[in-house]
């Protein structure tokens, strides 16, 4: 059984269709990249599996729980985390306040809590050097950092990661992508939905290539990375 599965997925923003009966597996333990052009429904498939959006058809399960009709407070309880595109920390909170918010699942467990954020602290330095600091102040990487720290907070099954290295210089998206590999090293399955394909598919195990609402091509990463079309098409190769 899948960690996370996805059959048969449609949703709609109004009238709009933005996904078209897609079909997705992730496995335990797995780093699975959907990559695509703007439009192509990648944002929308972790906003809908997230419960931020309610697909009009299809189910989604988790853990062999169906979760595609849960509110969305239920679906992080559930054990996935989403760190959202654009960041979105509480830019008038600090490092340490936005963390926090992130563990309001664990309720009053302040124990679990500090253990949660010394393991972020320890994938993000920095954090830790600036964790009196308001959100709003940190640099865009410094941002990223906490972005993802603040999903980490609620100790995940699945973490769900939208362009993470957007807007970031070369030498912080490598950071990010290391620190991606070490946060699947330690247990936690990733969905990264990612702009820079050649960067997800070389961390990722597999990936699927979205086109305008469709999955149009699936498979192991090291497969996708030679495969002509995407070469072509996404890795920006004539």
């Amino acid at each position: 059984m899948a960690l996370l599965e996805i059959e048969n997925l449609h949703t709609y923003y109004g009238s709009v269709s933005a996904l078209k009966g897609i079909n997705l597996r992730v496995e335990e333990g797995e780093i699975v990249t959907l990559i695509g052009a703007n439009g192509a429904g990648k944002t929308t498939t972790l906003r809908t599996v997230s419960g931020l959006i309610r697909p009009r058809e299809g189910h989604i399960t988790f853990g062999g729980e169906s979760i595609h009709k849960m509110p969305a407070h239920r679906i992080v309880e559930a054990g996935i985390s989403h760190a959202p595109e654009g960041r979105q920390i509480f830019s008038t909170l600090t490092v340490n306040e936005n963390l926090n918010m992130g563990a309001y699942v664990l309720g009053g467990d302040s124990a679990t809590i500090d253990e949660n954020r010394q393991r972020v602290f320890q994938l993000f330095p920095r954090l830790e050097e600036r964790k009196g600091q308001l959100g709003g102040t940190l640099s865009g990487g410094e941002q990223q950092m906490l972005t993802i720290g603040r999903a980490l907070m609620a100790r995940p099954r699945l973490l769900m990661l939208d362009e993470p290295s957007l807007g970031l210089a070369p030498l912080l998206v490598k950071a990010i992508f290391d620190t991606v590999r070490e946060i699947n090293a330690q247990g936690v399955t990733v969905l990264l939905v990612e702009q820079n394909a050649r960067a997800a598919l070389k961390i990722a195990h597999r990936g699927f290539v979205l086109e305008t609402g469709n999955v149009v091509l699936s498979g192991p990463a090291g497969e996708l990375l030679r495969d002509e079309r995407v070469r072509k098409a996404y890795l920006g190769e004539k």
